[in-house]
């Protein structure tokens, strides 16, 4: 019986390792407007891809993740809510690194419609 036990706990961490938020500055929040390049729509975690110009007009390409379509689905988001070339504005909670990328928090679609990130991340239906 200890055997079995040991072994589900053990093979639990992996699960739990993978679902570490660590990278991610969650003190911190971040509001970019940019240009949607990519819309990936996959487990475990989608993510958005996008340009964003700064105030010198320089392009930085931005990696955001999400939750899974599973999580996400109920809130309104479909596979197909983002396309290539859409004008939209994230919350994110940045990379603690630095590097052009984050969480998200929410998203302000061009129609203004807001879409959050699961259950108790951005807006609520």
């Amino acid at each position: 019986m200890n055997r079995a036990i040991l072994f589900l706990v053990l093979a639990a961490f992996p699960v739990l390792a993978h679902h570490s938020f660590v990278m991610f500055e969650t003190t911190k929040q971040v509001t970019l407007a940019g240009t949607v390049t990519g819309f990936e729509w996959t487990n475990p975690h989608c993510y958005i891809e996008m340009d964003v110009k700064d105030a010198a007009g320089v392009v930085k390409h931005w990696s955001v993740e999400m939750g899974s379509p599973s999580i996400l689905q109920p809130g309104g988001w479909k596979f197909n809510t983002l396309k290539k070339g859409m004008e939209i504005s994230l919350s994110l909670n940045p990379l603690k690194n630095g590097n052009p990328g984050g969480l998200l928090i929410q998203a302000t679609l061009p129609d203004g419609k807001k879409l959050g990130n699961g259950p108790g991340r951005g807006a609520q239906k």
